[in-house]
């Protein structure tokens, strides 16, 4: 089977530092670039160095050492965006522990689910009552033996790391979870290269390099952290973390230290521009050049909204926790790709598109996307889920649907569970979304299918308001969607306004489960 390239030139990817392992990165980008800034920490205009970092995890390395974390020793970590849990990050990677990184908006049901899964020996969470007295409530309770719950002191003192040795390429050293929208978390297991694969991946096609200043405005301990930390070793760029994604603050905090590349998921393109709108300023980040993320799908129109009004260019991705950064469009990409596609392949990766039968389709058929190769995660902490989304030939089933477009770049259409069957006639959620999502008073929408009795599946709208104060109505709604020629059979036949749509901690995607627990009838 053929393998798939990317569009940006391999010139782009030429300056890009490699290495076997995280650590090996970090160690040549410090002796490289040592005085240039790393991470800025936006609530404390904290400024640290590529050199002030490598020595400050060889510190703690030194430390954790001393408290009993070597190689192999499983170490779950809860703790807020900020630069202590990019350095632990990087000090567990030095000894060669195996980490479980916890989003910290979590609470004890998926804490209790995570430790219990990676038989964690360690959690460290910051040092406050509540994340303390939840932990070791939740530790107690773990089967087979409680992890040790530690805080990080303010300051370790100079102390030397253990000898180090690099770790084998396909030696797993991370259980990252999937996000919560299934009813349990699934730890997907991966190597430092299946990460940097991604990071390469992403970098080569956003162009980066020393001259940017990255972002990262989402939970550090979502998969995508590692992913770009690993992307601003490579390219030698600075990344402002920012531990609460309030839009004004946001803003002001990307205008002071210069960020030309934001971003994280669909949800912040909006909040971003919802921003833009509310004050009225042109551009709202003048150094912004690229707002880069993936996790959700991205509305067609969006692209153009946010390029008029913010600014910038939306560069969307395509990739979830077992596989990240699967495809990403390029920065230099034309309007058709960056509007319609989720960008090429990585490099190296085999996609296959699959009808539900499991036969090959061709391309421009929307089927089931298939990934392996190096990026894809070594299977589950739990055997039974691995036999189940893997196929005999190792490939993954994602669980998405998409079709390869004529200039090979990929487009996710949408989700299998997100296909709604009415009277046997499959219907897109996402063909509804973007038309909805193109009317003044939607400010957001899901698409739902709930049970009925005589169609087996009804469609439902649920809708969040731009105001308010200004209602939906459904006849409103139908009329804006026969409009737009959407054919009578795929109009939502009911219409739910919420305050606001309930969303997982990671990147902000709607947790669909949740809305079809609430609105189907009992």
């Amino acid at each position: 089977m053929a393998k798939t390239e990317a569009s940006p030139s391999r010139e782009q990817g030429a300056r890009l530092l490699s290495a076997p392992t995280l650590w090996q990165l970090l160690e040549q980008r410090a002796a490289l670039s040592p005085d240039d800034t790393l991470l800025i920490e936006a609530a404390t205009d904290t400024r640290v160095s590529f050199g002030a970092f490598h020595r400050r995890v060889l510190d703690l390395a030194g430390w954790l050492h001393g408290q009993g974390v070597g190689a192999e020793t499983v170490v779950a970590w809860q703790l807020p965006t900020a630069v202590q849990p990019v350095v632990v990050s990087f000090a567990l990677a030095r000894l060669g522990a195996i980490q479980a990184p916890v989003i910290h908006l979590y609470r004890e049901r998926e804490l209790s689910q995570i430790l219990t899964q990676a038989r964690a020996d360690f959690i460290i969470v910051p040092d406050d009552e509540a994340h303390l007295s939840m932990a070791r409530a939740v530790a107690t309770e773990i089967p087979g033996g409680a992890p040790r719950v530690m805080c990080l002191p303010a300051s370790v003192p100079r102390s030397l790391a253990p000898e180090y040795e690099a770790a084998r390429d396909e030696a797993v050293r991370w259980y990252y979870f999937t996000s919560g929208t299934t009813s349990r978390p699934k730890g997907a297991r991966h190597t430092d290269q299946t990460l940097m694969a991604g990071s390469h991946h992403m970098a080569v096609a956003l162009d980066v390099s020393a001259a940017d200043v990255g972002s990262i405005g989402y939970p550090i301990g979502h998969i995508g952290g590692t992913i770009y930390c690993a992307t601003a070793l490579m390219a030698g760029m600075a990344v402002v973390l920012i531990d609460r994604y309030i839009p004004y603050e946001v803003v002001a905090a990307f205008c002071r230290y210069g960020v030309t590349l934001g971003g994280g998921s669909t949800a912040h393109y909006q909040m971003l521009l919802a921003e833009q709108e509310r004050t009225g300023e042109t551009p709202l980040i003048p150094t912004m050049k690229v707002l880069a993320g993936g996790g959700a799908a991205k509305p067609a129109g969006l692209f153009e909204q946010v390029r008029t009004r913010v600014g910038a260019t939306i560069v969307h991705a395509y990739g979830m926790t077992e596989a990240p950064i699967s495809a990403n469009n390029s920065r230099h990409g034309s309007d058709d790709q960056l509007t319609h596609s989720d960008g090429m392949p990585m490099p190296g990766l085999e996609l296959r598109i699959v009808d539900s039968a499991g036969n090959r389709v061709p391309a421009g058929q929307s089927g089931e996307i298939l990934l392996r190769g190096p990026n894809v995660c070594k299977g589950y902490l739990d055997p039974a889920q691995t036999a189940a989304a893997f196929d005999d030939e190792g490939f993954l089933h994602t669980g998405d649907l998409g079709m390869i477009r004529p200039d090979g770049s990929l487009c996710v259409t949408g989700r299998i569970k997100d296909v709604i069957i009415r009277k046997g006639e499959n219907i897109s959620a996402r063909e509804i979304e973007e038309l909805l999502l193109g009317h003044p008073k939607v400010a957001d929408v899901a698409v739902i299918g709930l049970p009925d009795p005589i169609r087996g599946e009804l469609v439902c709208a649920v809708v969040e308001l731009s105001d308010p104060g200004d209602p939906l109505g459904f006849p409103e709604m139908v009329a804006h969607l026969a409009d737009r020629k959407l054919m009578r059979q795929k109009i939502p036949e009911r219409l739910e306004i919420v305050d606001c749509l309930p969303r997982n901690e990671g990147l902000q995607k709607v947790v669909k489960a949740e809305l079809r627990a609430r609105f189907t009838e009992t």
